[in-house]
């Protein structure tokens, strides 16, 4: 055995601290803070639904906003759609929504969503911020939305809403900005569930309130009661729940037939005659039906309605002089429960459709000289329940599209700037016309 002494042994454990001190010098050299490791890509799994984008990164500045209230909340942009948020309720459902002008001293419509805590809100849009205004307090969903002229004894049209608890309410907005609300019907029992208006009932004078009902009801809400109120009839009791009605347009003289479809899985056009109200069935199968939409008329062509039924497939009825055609033109996700038909695309010729529901997918059908093609614009982080559209944004030559469901948010979808308006194409090219 060897022995060392005092101070080889010291001049030894000086070198093996040098040793590795050196080692560990190296070692830093690779650690996070010299060298960062790249980040690996978002998968599609891993992505969120909002995320799932066509855009670029947005670049650094000022915070992005995340309140719609303060400015534009933008959520993503896909296959052509640029999404942003109008309103999030916290997770609270939002069953309907539509576009109406209920503020008329504003040029911009307003959007109208109706949630399941029995509240309406009215967003009002100002330069990409959303301010809520929220009335009633019905404690059950609210479904059932109209907004017409209906009570003469009121200047301008009225927004009217219903649901779960079979109140039937009339709101009214002044230019002040402020509004009241007031109940003019109620129907113990019955949830109310669909709402249009018009002069649909020629033997009541003006126009009313078609309100239908679960159980099956279907009611006539006048105008005409004593000291401002209003008369409430039942017109029929009839099988299932009607989930959804349009009025069809009508020549002069003519009491307008309303387009509805029902859960028993028919799509009918109701018609009240001097002796009561009227069902033909147009198409009828084995599958509840959801929803429908009009067609927007234009002049030379005829009423086409689009119908969902819940096993995914959407129909279009054509209304011709020896009646009404069906076609399937998608079979897509189970559960549709929105549509939206309008000139979505480049041009007023262009006929389009939207589609969300139980998928979450917002898809926009598109007919072609080959047939419909589907593309998905949006995709929401839970099921869809409801689709409108309307004129929100000039910069482009198409409508936008509205949704609102399971998610508790109302997102706004819209083209881009400069899509679908030709006059900034003419403009770009008489510039470079120019500099030739």
């Amino acid at each position: 055995m060897k022995t060392y002494t005092f101070g080889r042994l010291a001049l030894l454990i000086l070198v093996v601290s040098l040793v590795a001190g050196g080692l560990a010098v190296r070692a830093n050299e690779n650690t996070p803070e010299e060298a960062p490791m790249e980040k690996a890509p978002a998968t599609e799994e891993t992505k969120a639904p909002d995320a799932d984008s066509d855009a670029e990164s947005a670049p650094e500045g000022p915070p992005v906003p995340t309140d719609p209230t303060g400015g534009e909340v933008r959520l993503g942009t896909r296959n052509g759609w640029d999404a942003s948020l109008v309103i999030d309720n916290d997770g609270v459902g939002i069953w309907t929504v539509e576009v109406f002008p209920v503020f008329p001293q504003f040029g911009c419509p307003e959007i109208v969503g109706l949630d399941d805590k029995g509240q309406c809100h009215i967003m009002m849009g100002y330069s990409g911020r959303w301010k809520p205004y929220s009335i009633i307090r019905d404690g059950r969903w609210l479904g059932g939305l109209e907004h017409s002229d209906v009570d003469p004894r009121i200047n301008g049209a009225e927004l009217y809403t219903g649901g779960q608890n079979g109140n039937l309410y009339q709101i009214i907005t002044y230019s002040n900005e402020s509004m009241d609300s007031r109940r003019i019907a109620e129907l113990p029992g019955r949830e109310i569930h669909t709402i249009v208006s018009g002069d649909l009932d020629p033997r009541s004078a003006g126009k009313e309130l078609i309100v239908f009902t679960r159980p099956g009801g279907v009611y006539r809400v006048s105008p005409n009661g004593e000291h401002g109120t209003f008369t409430t009839t039942l017109l029929a009791d009839i099988p299932g729940r009607m989930r959804d009605a349009v009025v069809l347009p009508s020549g002069p003289g003519k009491t307008p037939g309303i387009a509805c479809v029902s859960r028993t899985g028919h799509f009918q056009i109701l018609t009240i005659t001097p002796d009561g109200p009227r069902f033909s069935v147009v198409y009828e199968d084995a599958m509840g039906k959801g929803r429908l939409a009009l067609r927007p008329s234009r002049p030379g062509q005829p009423t086409v309605v689009y119908t969902t039924h819940d096993d995914g497939r959407i129909l279009r009825h054509e209304r011709r002089p020896a009646g009404w055609t069906t076609e399937t033109i998608f079979l897509g996700p189970l559960g549709p429960r929105g549509i939206a038909a309008g000139a979505f695309g480049e041009g007023p010729d262009v006929e389009t459709v939207a589609i969300f529901g139980y998928s979450g997918r917002v898809q926009l059908l598109t007919r072609g000289d080959a047939g419909w093609t589907a593309e998905t614009i949006f995709v929401d982080r839970d099921k869809g329940h409801w689709l409108a559209s309307g004129e929100l944004d000039g910069r482009n030559g198409t409508p936008e599209i509205v949704l609102s469901g399971y998610s508790g948010r109302i997102v706004l979808l819209s083209r881009p700037p400069g899509y679908g308006r030709r006059e900034t194409a003419d403009a770009a090219d008489a510039e470079h016309a120019g500099t030739k």
